[in-house]
């Protein structure tokens, strides 16, 4: 059974990345046992990936706010051993994430969607992409993409079952 296949939710994808479009097209998803507000409040705080997902590094939000993500926010970051400039196109406070992604080879869009379910919430990432080292990547490495979006949905998952970031910090909990 494919990725969301029993699932109505989708991903709401700019015609131009739609995956019949684009040369490559990674699903992943996981059930995760924590409520859609904590994976939110993690998954929007970028410049602290690096500390949770190991294939991110050197994340930093230009703008306000510096610490996490929202519509229109532009980052830069690098993932796969590439430096890319992203933008967020899509930003539904505990539902719905998606930016835009440019680097050396590559154009993508990278796509998140949060659904409560009981226990939890259930997280479905999508990316899809263009270029010559997005080919070639796929060709040469064609399960690596999909390898470390499920490593990222398994840290994601135990830090939300930590609770949210600013909890921890004794902060009032805002999770966008």
């Amino acid at each position: 059974m494919g990725c969301g296949v029993l699932r109505p939710e989708t991903i709401n994808w700019p015609e131009r990345y739609h995956p019949d479009r684009t040369s490559v097209h990674v699903c992943d998803e996981l059930d995760i046992a924590a409520p859609a507000e904590s994976v939110w409040a993690w998954l929007i705080r970028a410049p602290a990936w690096p500390d949770w997902y190991p294939n991110s590094h050197n994340v930093r939000i230009k703008g306000e706010p510096p610490d996490r993500l929202a519509l229109g926010t532009q980052f830069v970051w690098r993932t796969f051993g590439v430096s890319i400039r992203s933008t967020v196109q899509e930003f539904v406070p505990r539902e719905r994430l998606a930016w835009d992604a440019f680097g050396v080879g590559v154009d993508a869009y990278h796509a998140w969607l949060i659904t409560p379910a009981e226990g939890g919430c259930h997280v479905l990432t999508e990316e899809t992409q263009y270029g010559w080292a997005a080919r070639l990547g796929s060709l040469l490495f064609p399960s690596r993409m999909s390898h470390f979006h499920q490593i990222w949905l398994a840290r994601l998952a135990v830090m939300a079952q930590t609770g949210s970031p600013l909890s921890q910090a004794g902060q009032d909990v805002d999770a966008g």
